[in-house]
């Protein structure tokens, strides 16, 4: 945590105010306080030693609604809990909840008017130090943790985790959704970002769609993070997330640029789909890793064979067809296989695959030429084509990331 930065300016705050302040987490933890303490109630006092909000205390609060609360909440006092009136200062930004600023009132004070009053010329210093929190480890939360850990538990098939999930609010009224995994695209020559851990990606994924209506719920794995979008999000507001997420994973892991790609699954309207959902955005990130063509975005329907090869039976190894191994044992030097997998991809367009790959027009015949005298068969024609191109994904997809 930014611990001098975020207690300058709790301390600011009080000065400002001339009040005591208590700084929390979303789980009830201390953070950080202010010396001014004029009136310090016992629950104040508690609170400073214990570093925890009390279980009785924190009943009392959110009776008075601050856990949903978007503006500031007058808080009466409690005399059994020993506690003086208090104001809770719910801190958000761009409408994410990062934490809470207690006020307290004085003891000769009888209502929170005043506080109430005061509040609105410290306002830009109740901003900044929200966005402080936001910069901080606010995934690393107990709460956020928990939430995470069950929507992930709830994509992977559990059904007690989806059955949590499907009553969550943020749920209500967004459907059609699709899932989507943002993924590392790995870089020859230099070691992925995703030695980094888990809590990096899930920092990341939090803090690139704060606020943004388009993502309903976020989480991270130690290799990849995972969104559920509003299908009728538009792609230009999906580009800048997944523009932000690069940049705050850059930021967080300390590398100079995390070149990524995205896997989009089909979507659907249900919670019960969403662990296909996941399914379907996986495979689609894993062809995009091993298949440049594909591009950088890739939705699951347009990865083609690939479909296929996600399914189950398809193991790490590549499986070769009699033809396809043919080629592979004389293509020692690796020149007449791209050029094939190419000009199955460019639905044969010879110019197409030249211009790619920086060759004159006759070498890519010539090379057609060689190919068809090692199998002794036309690799343009159907069966032949299939055959070979699909062994050609399948290697591709023998070395796709786990994840």
């Amino acid at each position: 945590m930014q611990t001098t930065q975020v207690e300058r300016e709790v301390e600011r705050i009080a000065a400002r105010l001339g009040r005591g302040l208590s700084l929390e987490d979303l789980d009830g933890m201390l953070l950080a306080y202010s010396s001014h303490q004029s009136s310090a109630d016992r629950v104040r006092v508690n609170f400073l030693l214990s570093k925890k909000v009390p279980a009785d205390v924190s009943d009392w609060q959110l009776q008075h609604g601050i856990a949903t609360a978007v503006r500031p909440v007058a808080v009466p006092a409690n005399a059994d809990l020993g506690m003086l009136g208090r104001v809770c200062v719910p801190l958000l930004v761009r409408g994410f909840r990062v934490g809470y600023l207690w006020v307290q009132q004085d003891s000769g004070e009888d209502t929170a008017a005043h506080i109430l009053e005061q509040l609105p010329g410290v306002r830009a210093d109740i901003d900044r130090l929200a966005a402080l929190l936001l910069e901080d480890n606010t995934a690393g939360s107990e709460h956020r943790t928990r939430r995470e850990a069950a929507f992930l538990a709830a994509a992977g098939g559990d059904r007690q985790a989806l059955e949590e999930c499907a009553g969550w609010p943020e749920l209500d009224g967004t459907a059609p959704w699709h899932c989507e995994v943002l993924f590392d695209r790995p870089v020859p020559g230099r070691s992925a970002a995703a030695g980094d851990g888990t809590l990096a990606r899930r920092t990341a994924a939090l803090q690139a769609t704060v606020g943004a209506d388009a993502v309903v719920f976020s989480a991270g794995e130690s290799t990849h993070s995972v969104l559920l979008v509003r299908h009728d999000a538009g792609q230009a507001e999906l580009a800048v997330i997944r523009r932000r997420y690069g940049e705050r994973l850059a930021a967080v892991t300390g590398a100079a640029d995390v070149p990524l790609i995205c896997g989009a699954s089909e979507p659907f309207a249900a919670p019960e789909g969403l662990a296909g959902a996941y399914v379907q955005a996986r495979a689609a990130v894993q062809a995009a890793a091993v298949d440049p063509q594909l591009g950088d975005a890739v939705e699951y329907r347009s990865i083609g064979a690939y479909q296929f090869l996600a399914g189950a039976g398809w193991q790490a190894s590549s499986p070769r067809s009699v033809f396809f191994t043919e080629l592979l044992e004389y293509d020692r030097s690796n020149e007449l296989l791209p050029v094939l997998e190419l000009l199955f991809d460019k639905n044969g367009s010879v110019q197409d695959v030249a211009q790619q790959l920086h060759l004159h027009r006759s070498s890519v015949y010539n090379r057609l030429a060689r190919v068809r005298s090692v199998i002794g068969a036309d690799p343009l024609s159907g069966a032949v084509r299939l055959e070979l191109h699909l062994a050609l994904k399948a290697r591709r997809w023998s070395h796709r990331p786990r994840i």
